[in-house]
């Protein structure tokens, strides 16, 4: 079935009124938009094609529908028209921001807090250090009873180790063939460093023991991220009490409860290679807990090798426009105000007494 650019309009009008109103839509509050030139039995037709499609659900029999986790991405990827924030808006968010922040971890506090307020949503801030931690050498030390031992040593000099159950083709050799492979290929990278390509190259490398590199990559790239610093910070939790999702008192507090920091060490480390505000809807999010929601996320450079990440968590129903628009303003402004003013360059002619 063809995804039509009538079923676009339709799909997207569904998701602005589910965002204003948190009800099901129904083909005749599409049809009474100023902008929507077709007829009532031709919007429920599309609706159903939708429904079929993935892009909307039908929580009740009779009942409107609302987006999916697949036309919540489509809308965002798409169809979603930008926000222009109005002055009002970039007052406030400047004004939040003019007091100079220096301690970064105060920062962070802050950050979380101004984000929360500017959106009504709960917000995260994270600094860290992107790629300050690597692999140095790779160690595969052979334990007997058909397994191996993997030991990572790292650049910030602590070591990690994991125990590997060995192929029954794979010997103590062909475990000294891939240790100089994985040596000569996989060291001083950054975990966003692993590739695809890297990992289809060192496999074809690596002979018989081949089979063994996803595991030890997932295992490597695992590692890094848990041990690239962050300092993360979350505020405004109890914002969602007041969303129509979270009424029930239990779905409420699994996902408060979630805004730890085993939840969330992770979502910097998601933003690592992304260039601009990156959304996760619903499954896409990297944590179980975090499967009925949405993250927005953004980067902003705070200098001295540090950089910043500000988010938020809500519903899959959240004004995506408005939220990638604030976010990005912010990390805009902060990025400004952490930026160091040039120094000014002497004349040549003007010798520097302090040299």
């Amino acid at each position: 079935m063809e995804l039509t650019q009538r079923k676009k309009k339709v799909l997207q009008c569904v998701v602005d009124l589910y965002i204003r109103t948190a009800e099901p839509v129904g083909s005749k509050a599409i049809t009474a938009l100023p902008d929507m030139k077709y007829s009532s039995a031709t919007i429920r037709n599309e609706m159903a094609d939708l429904t079929a499609m993935g892009y909307l659900e039908q929580p009740h029999t009779s009942a409107g529908r609302i987006p999916s986790a697949a036309g919540y991405r489509l809308y965002v990827d798409e169809l979603m028209m930008d926000y222009r924030l109005s002055i009002d808006e970039t007052k406030s968010i400047n004004s939040a921001i003019e007091e100079k922040m220096q301690r970064v971890d105060k920062m962070v506090e802050k950050v979380a807090k101004l984000v929360s307020q500017a959106t009504n949503l709960p917000a995260i801030s994270a600094a860290s250090r992107p790629g300050s931690v690597f692999i140095r050498q790779f160690e595969l030390i052979a334990a007997g009873q058909g397994s191996f031992i993997l030991v990572l040593m790292l650049s910030d000099e602590q070591v990690v180790n994991k125990l590997i159950k060995l192929p029954l083709n794979v010997g103590e050799a062909e475990l000294k063939l891939l240790s100089a492979v994985l040596n000569a290929s996989m060291t001083e990278l950054p975990p966003e460093g692993y590739t695809a390509e890297l990992l289809d190259r060192v496999m074809r490398s690596a002979g018989a023991a081949g089979s063994l590199v996803p595991v030890i990559l997932d295992f490597a790239q695992e590692t890094l991220r848990s041990h690239s610093s962050a300092n993360i910070a979350v505020a405004g939790q109890s914002r969602i009490l007041g969303l129509p999702e979270y009424q029930d008192v239990g779905k409420a507090q699994r996902l408060m409860e979630s805004f730890d920091d085993e939840t969330l060490k992770n979502l910097p480390a998601v933003m690592q290679g992304a260039n601009g505000t990156k959304v996760l809807v619903g499954p896409e999010n990297v944590a179980e807990e975090l499967k009925d929601t949405s993250v927005v996320m953004t980067k902003f450079d705070i200098g001295d090798g540090l950089q910043g990440m500000i988010g938020v968590v809500g519903p899959t129903r959240m004004d995506y426009a408005q939220v990638t628009a604030r976010l990005s303003y912010f990390a805009e402004s902060l990025s400004k105000m952490f930026a160091k003013p040039e120094q000014p360059q002497l004349p040549e002619h003007i010798e520097n007494k302090e040299a």
